[in-house]
């Protein structure tokens, strides 16, 4: 394979070997971010939960709602970069790596909310040395930790090449490098196992991601609470995480592509692509919402309807609301004709999802809290300065993990872009041949890659 220092691929390792001065100002940005969530906690730690909003009747809510949203962003790179991995797709080849950090950063991240929601962490290990698997929270722990590991497993392997890149042409973290390549030296033997192991992996994590979001929903759902208790809440809750999964990496796409100069491997086919799998989701987001929302009115069941008309027209009416419009009407209006201005329709939709599926979780947490079963009585969550510290250094610490990985390894794979060219074109033909009628379907043989 062709060295990336002769090549027109020397702008993926730019951002590797030069640091410009945007980059020490995103940081030192993201820093303050981090700081203050930081200070925030340290007085929660100090003071105890006291010092948020929760109280009882709710006891659960940015905390939780992070956790979820988060969890739920991961989705973006295992199931879609390993969907398209086996479909092979060839537009996917830039957008897989971006894809599969998403989930990584942000599972991180996600597990973390527990964290800062438990009034005593230090007893977290507790969840494991005394838990009972009668309890969902114990199901959690452990498909999330399954989860990480085969993400970053998953993320790992499409590096190797890549790293080995690194390692021949960069002095600085040699030895780093160095062990995280294995011995790579691009034989054909070698690109056999690796595409073996990948395809392996590939079709692995999508079971297992479908199951975590799947089990973060049987947190609610497996609870006697109106509003929780549903049968729909797995996939819907899948659903909705690969909506937000969509929507994040596209953000993360643009934000890359204007930083580092990425317009000519970030093309706008790619956000066209995405765009339309965005509307898609968005129409499948809308269904199951309407579906949960007319069986439980139909059902009429009085302590469901208390939480139903509180979302509705309540106090939660105008966060419900602005779900609606941020997560159905905002999309279906910019991305139903992607012809013109695609860039900037995808992205606005993409914002807007973000912001309507973290109202989503939240109008699933608190409300049901709100109008409890038990004889309490009903109470009204407003966060303080502490949560909004946590929520907004959860956001921060997400982007500099992200960016401080953009310093370290291409975040767009090198390896497979020069494979795209020299081995992609051919094998598209040759599929392409064998679904046309009254073609003969040609002999594939394998191209070498060299070594």
């Amino acid at each position: 394979m062709a060295d990336p220092a002769d090549t027109r691929d020397a702008i993926l390792l730019a951002p590797i070997e030069r640091t410009g001065r945007g980059f020490y100002w995103a940081v030192a940005i993201l820093s303050l971010g981090v700081l203050w969530g930081a200070v925030a906690y340290a007085v929660q730690l100090d003071g105890g939960l006291g010092v948020t909003g929760l109280h009882q009747p709710v006891s659960w809510g940015f905390y939780v709602t992070n956790f979820v949203f988060f969890i739920g962003i991961s989705h973006a790179g295992t199931l879609i970069s390993a969907i398209l991995r086996l479909s092979r797709a060839e537009w996917r080849r830039p957008i897989t790596r971006m894809a599969e950090v998403i989930t990584v950063m942000v599972l991180f991240i996600g597990a973390g909310q527990i964290l800062v929601d438990l009034g005593r962490p230090d007893r977290v290990m507790n969840v494991i040395r005394h838990g009972r698997y009668q309890s969902p929270l114990l199901w959690d722990a452990t498909s999330i930790s399954a989860y990480l590991t085969a993400s970053l497993v998953y993320l790992w392997l499409p590096m190797i090449p890549d790293i080995a890149i690194l390692r021949d042409r960069l002095g600085k973290r040699k030895f780093f490098y160095t062990v995280l390549a294995l011995g790579w030296q691009g034989t054909e033997r070698q690109h056999k196992v690796l595409n073996r192991a990948i395809a392996v992996m590939a079709v692995l994590v999508i079971p297992i991601a479908v199951s975590v979001h799947t089990v973060v929903s049987f947190v609610f759902s497996m609870t006697l609470q109106p509003m929780w208790h549903s049968t729909i809440f797995g996939p819907y809750f899948v659903v909705g995480a690969i909506f937000s999964g969509i929507a994040a990496l596209i953000v993360a796409m643009l934000i890359f592509r204007k930083a580092y100069g990425l317009q000519g491997y970030l093309r706008p086919i790619h956000f066209r692509y995405l765009g339309q799998l965005l509307l898609v989701m968005a129409l499948l987001w809308f269904y199951f919402t309407f579906t949960e929302y007319l069986t439980g009115y139909y059902g009429g069941e009085v302590e469901e309807m208390k939480v139903f008309w509180g979302k509705f027209w309540g106090p939660f009416s105008l966060f419900f609301w602005g779900m609606v419009l941020a997560n159905f009407v905002i999309p279906l209006f910019c991305l139903v004709r992607l012809e013109r201005r695609t860039i900037g329709k995808v992205l606005t939709a993409s914002l807007s999802v973000i912001v309507g599926m973290w109202l989503e979780r939240f109008i699933i947490v608190v409300p049901t809290l709100s109008y409890p079963r038990l004889p309490f009585p009903e109470g009204i969550y407003w966060p303080t300065w502490v949560e909004w510290g946590e929520t907004a250094a959860s956001f921060a610490l997400f982007a500099l993990f992200y960016l401080l990985f953009t310093k370290v390894f291409p975040i767009i794979s090198i390896w497979e872009i020069q494979e795209g060219r020299e081995v992609g074109l051919k094998e598209v033909e040759e599929r392409l041949l064998t679904y046309l009628p009254d073609t003969v379907e040609p002999e594939f043989t394998p191209v070498d890659r060299g070594g």
